[in-house]
């Protein structure tokens, strides 16, 4: 009871010495809170939703970009580690960015991540309404698909609106689920249903161009990197996690860690069990992990894995639309963005920011439903997400370059000490390159959204951001603390530890 105290007295400190006073429930232990960013990285939706890309465009061998890009977002993950270990303040991106450089950083790079947070979950409900179908039983069109996605993202706003502890139990559920579906089915796979050689892992199998791999497993790296966003979401939730400082930092790291494992095991599994690679590789067969599934576990373990496979969906929508909340929570704590007074107000039962849900969901849905109306606008706003997020994520990596420049010196109990400079530099550096892969136009013969989608839809949102900006002045409506991180510490009565485990 002394510690539970204890630690309650120095979170409430820690946040007071930040200029905020939180009234969130503190009930999401570090299980929990990681749990919530697995099920949002969510390598099964991942894995599942983009391997027949990524099979076509760099056969086997992209099993290895998985490890790669693992490897670049754990770097990332650590620099967010020590932002988030000295400021644990609900809404992730944005305050994170106001405290390292500046108000004006921060609401575009908040601004870009709430709009790839809406695309994300309007292309997850999509992409998961398929599986949905298939799990029922039943055919329907493209409206009866749009139907069930929306119907889905009514479900889980609904469920998160219920409260923070509810939202730890589903999350801890499906985070479960997922990781012995991914152990299970993976396992399985490669020990009774495996039909190629190890040795395809090396084998270019003719692809690339002019006879160089390389491009083509550039091209084919993209599918993993949609797989490893997710433990920023940990830090969304730093007012409703004990010992926050502590705790997110390594729960983002256990999010890359269990994640990456998840993520590359599922994917190799089903390399390695492809009947037919030629087929999957020439694109005749549209769909390889169905195939792949049901040559293995027959029609009756098919539905099951699907099964699985939508509590990962479920799962992963509920953690998305939490994130996106508490961002517009903080957003309008700080009254950043229109209506900031309801959308941080919190519901005096659940304790949770019952208008910001409503608005995480209600976006989103509208953008699926306009899928029917404007179907190739919607795909080029779709596309956009994940280049959005890495986008917004590079923000705050190099307000960190800009802060360390100014003398920051992370007083978190998480830092990086002597590696600080080194892994911030490494993970810029990865974060770019990884954005110029993501957008770059290989597909001529293609719709241009293919090719263009992605960069277009970038330069809408930092557009529309800085007309909102410009218009409206968000930034001056509230004279809350900003680029102060090199001066932070000076104020910060806690005591810290240096921690890399």
């Amino acid at each position: 009871m002394t510690t539970k105290a204890t630690t309650a007295e120095r979170d409430s400190a820690q946040l007071e010495a930040l200029g905020y006073d939180s009234k969130f429930d503190r009930s999401m232990s570090l299980w929990s809170n990681f749990a919530l960013g697995f099920t949002y990285l969510s390598p099964v939706v991942g894995v599942y939703t983009v391997f027949a890309f990524a099979i076509v465009t760099g056969g086997p061998p992209m099993f290895w970009s998985y490890l790669f890009v693992g490897l670049g977002q754990l770097l990332v993950a650590l620099v967010f580690g020590e932002i988030v270990s000295q400021f644990p303040i609900a809404g992730g991106l944005y305050p994170w960015a106001r405290r390292l450089v500046g108000k004006r950083w921060a609401w575009m790079a908040g601004w870009v991540y709430l709009c790839a947070l809406c695309t994300t979950i309007a292309a997850v409900a999509v992409g998961g309404a398929p599986y949905v179908a298939q799990l029922l039983g039943i055919k329907v069109s493209q409206g009866g698909e749009v139907a069930i996605a929306v119907a889905m993202i009514v479900g889980t706003t609904a469920l998160n609106v219920s409260g923070t502890k509810l939202l730890a139990r589903v999350a801890m559920f499906g985070f479960i689920c997922e990781l012995l579906g991914a152990v299970v089915v993976g396992s399985y796979l490669l020990v009774v249903a495996r039909h190629q050689s190890f040795r395809v892992l090396f084998q270019s199998s003719g692809l690339g161009s002019n006879g160089h791999y390389f491009p083509a497993f550039l091209a084919s790296s993209v599918a993993a990197m949609f797989c490893y966003y997710g433990f920023e979401a940990c830090g969304d939730l730093a007012e409703e996690t004990p010992d926050a400082g502590r705790a997110i930092p390594k729960a983002m790291r256990m999010t890359i860690y269990i994640g990456g494992f998840a993520a590359m095991l599922v994917c190799l599994a089903l390399v390695l069990a492809i009947p037919d690679l030629n087929a999957a590789l020439s694109g005749q067969d549209a769909d390889p992990v169905t195939t792949t599934l049901r040559a293995a576990v027959g029609p009756i373990g098919l539905r099951a894995v699907i099964a699985v496979v939508m509590v990962s969906f479920f799962s992963c929508l509920i953690s998305l639309e939490a994130a996106t909340s508490r961002l517009l929570y903080s957003y309008g704590r700080d009254r950043m963005i229109f209506g900031g007074a309801q959308l941080s107000t919190l519901s005096k039962r659940t304790r949770v920011p019952v208008i910001a849900l409503l608005v995480a969901g209600t976006v989103p849905a509208c953008i699926a439903i306009a899928g029917l109306f404007l179907e190739e606008m919607i795909k080029t706003i779709i596309v956009f997400g994940s280049a959005g997020i890495y986008v917004a994520f590079q923000m705050i990596v190099l307000g960190a370059l800009i802060a360390r420049a100014k003398g920051w010196k992370p007083s978190g109990e998480f830092r990086l000490g002597v590696w600080a400079w080194p892994v911030n530099l490494a993970a810029l550096t990865y974060g770019v390159l990884a954005i110029i892969n993501m957008v770059w136009p290989r597909t001529p013969q293609d719709p241009w959204y293919r090719n263009y989608g992605m960069i277009v839809g970038t330069m809408a949102v930092v557009a529309t951001g800085l007309f909102y900006a410009v218009l409206f002045r968000p930034y001056d409506r509230l004279d809350a603390p900003e680029g102060d991180a090199h001066l932070a510490h000076l104020d910060m009565p806690l005591p810290v530890e240096s921690s890399l485990d």
